[in-house]
C-alpha cells in the first residue's frame, strides 16, 4: 500500500520554528488530500491544516499565521512550516494522505487509500 514518514519533530523554545516533512510512498498513482494532525497528552487528535492535490490549504484557528503547509507533489512530500511555536504546541504530530495507488504489480488496477504516518514528538519549551 502506500506508507507515510515523518521527520523534523524534535524539542525546540517557544518562539522558534521548526520544518517537518511528511514522504509518502509506495505503489501511488495519485495522492489528493494531505493533512497535517496532533495529538497532545490527554487529547484528542486534532487537525492542524490540510492541503489539497491543487494546492488549495485550510488551517485550525489555533495556528493560523504561524504555520504554513506545502507539498511536492512530484517527491510526494508534505512540508509542514511551523512558526513562532508556543508550548501549546506541544504534541505528536502525525502526517496524513489519501489518494489511489497501483494494487497489482502491472498497475492496471488502482484502488483507494489512507494513511497515517507513525507520528513525531514536537516539544516546546517555555
Amino acid at each position: 500500500q502506500v506508507q507515510l514518514v515523518e521527520s523534523g519533530g524534535g524539542l525546540v523554545q517557544a518562539g522558534g520554528s521548526l520544518r517537518l516533512s511528511c514522504l509518502a510512498s509506495g505503489s501511488i498513482f495519485s495522492i489528493n488530500a494531505m493533512g497535517w494532525y496532533r495529538q497532545a497528552p490527554g487529547k484528542q487528535r486534532e487537525l492542524v491544516a490540510g492541503i489539497t492535490s491543487d494546492d488549495s490549504t485550510n488551517y485550525a484557528d489555533s495556528v493560523k499565521g504561524r504555520f504554513t503547509l506545502s507539498r511536492d507533489n512530484a517527491k510526494n512530500t508534505m512540508y509542514p512550516k511551523m512558526n513562532s511555536l508556543k508550548s501549546e504546541d506541544t504534541a505528536v504530530y502525525y502526517c496524513y494522505a489519501d489518494g489511489r495507488y497501483y494494487s497489482d504489480s502491472y498497475k492496471t488496477h488502482r484502488l483507494p487509500f489512507g494513511s497515517w504516518g507513525q507520528g513525531t514528538q514536537v516539544t516546546v519549551s517555555s
